[in-house]
Parts: structure tokens; sequence; C-alpha cells
């Protein structure tokens, strides 16, 4: 089963940089990239003047960060594709969303998705939306790491179903990244207007306001990823924490 499907996340506005070190461990694999190379992504100026170029900066800080945090971290690798792709959870589209398969351990990413996150779900946006949604996959391959997949029951739907609980904590470990990633070296700067904005965006993309959106009422018992005020909630807990233990969302109510 994928996992984060049809996930529309947070967006955290950061400005990067690539950098040669980091928190140490091996070496990230490199992004791999369908419809294009990667081998040019080397500086700064390309993560501003690419897309596919910033996605390997985050890839690499939150690889980096995790590396520092968990022991036996094992680097994920990270697909981008435009259209359709084949992976090792089936096929994957546009309209599944970014995704971590645990069959191959891989985090898929069509990079269309990231325009879909601003035009069709209404997020206020910032330049660099793809860090939260990268940051919130890669913490689906924590989980997978951590056997956290093998205690939830798949497919629960509800307001304090497995399903909810698995989505917030990786929520809560993408504000974890975020209020460390600076010193991974590939970010220089988040600013209170970019938590804010991630803020607005998470907002935007709980299952309340989504199924109010398209269906025209809400229905908690088929929720899957937590109403806009929980994935708030969530992130903010991880952000101000800055550690992975503050993100237990499977003790207690949600």
């Amino acid at each position: 089963m994928a996992i984060g499907g049809g996930l529309i996340g947070l967006i955290v506005a950061v400005i990067l940089m690539f950098a040669q070190g980091g928190s140490g461990g091996s070496a990230a694999p490199p992004p791999q990239a369908s419809g294009g190379d990667l081998s040019a992504c080397k500086t700064g100026v390309d993560t501003r003047q690419s897309e596919d170029c910033r996605v390997v900066a985050y890839v690499n800080s939150i690889q980096d960060y995790w590396s520092s945090q968990m022991s036996g971290y094992e680097r994920a690798q990270t697909v981008l594709f435009t259209g359709r792709t084949t992976t090792g959870c089936g096929t994957a589209t546009t309209q599944v969303g970014p995704f971590y398969c645990p069959a191959d351990a891989h985090v898929y990413i069509d990079l269309g998705f990231f325009q879909e996150l601003t035009r069709s779900y209404g997020a206020r946006g910032g330049p660099l939306a793809q860090a939260y949604v990268l940051a919130h996959e890669y913490g689906h391959h924590v989980q997978d790491l951590m056997g956290t997949f093998d205690k939830v029951r798949s497919n629960s739907q509800g307001p304090q179903s497995d399903s909810v609980r698995l989505e917030l904590q990786a929520d809560c470990y993408a504000g974890v990244w975020a209020a460390n990633a600076v010193e991974t070296g590939f970010v220089t700067a988040i600013t209170d207007a970019d938590v804010a904005d991630a803020l607005s965006a998470a907002a935007a993309v709980g299952d309340d306001r989504l199924q109010k959106e398209y269906q025209g009422a809400v229905n908690p018992e088929t929720w899957t990823h937590g109403s806009s005020a929980e994935r708030e909630h969530w992130f903010l807990t991880g952000y101000r924490a800055a550690q992975p233990a503050a993100c237990d969302t499977f003790t207690g109510t949600i």
C-alpha cells in the first residue's frame, strides 16, 4: 500500500543553498528524474532556477537531518516523474499525489503536483512549497524504518483512526525537520512569515476543508489525514519541540 497518496501538505518557505557537508552519514542517493538529468544541480543558483534542483536540495537536507538523529537510518530514493510512473506499489499518477511506497522504500513526486497545490487546493503558497511535501513523505520513511507501519491497522478511517494518527505524525516529523533544517547546511533561514505560510496551507488541506469543498459536507468517519486544525497543530508541535519524541500521535485522543 502506498502511504500518503492524495496528501496535500503544509508549505515551509525556505531559502536553500547547496553545501558539500551536512550532518554526516553516507551520501544520499541522488533523486531519479524520469524526464531529465539532475547531474547539473550543483549550486544555490540552480535551486532558484530549476524546480528539480530545489528538490535535490530539500532531499539532501531532510535525509541529512534524519541520518544524524536516527541510528541505522537508511537513505531512501526520491523519484521525480511527470504524468505517470511504475512503482513498487503500482502505477503512480498526478491524481495520487506525492507518496511513500514501503515496497521499494522510494518517495515518488510528480512535479505537476506542486502547481495543483496552490491552483486547485487554494494553498496560500510560498516560494518553495516542495519542502513540506518531501519532509512529510520522508516522515513516512522514518515510520517504516521504526516499524510504525506494522503497529497500525491498514485502511482505517475516522477522526481517531490509525491512518489519521500516522499522517499527523508525519506532519509532526516535517515540523521537526523544519526546526532543524538550517543546521543541515542546505537551508539558510526559516522565518515566522514562512511558518505562517505553512499554517495557511495546512488549513487549506485538512480532511474537513477538502470534504466541504469537493463534497459539500464533512464526514469525520471517512477521514484519513486529519482536520485542518489538527494538521496545523501537529506541524507546530514538531516545529516548536524540534525533537521527534514530541510526535507521539498514537497516545490518547488527537
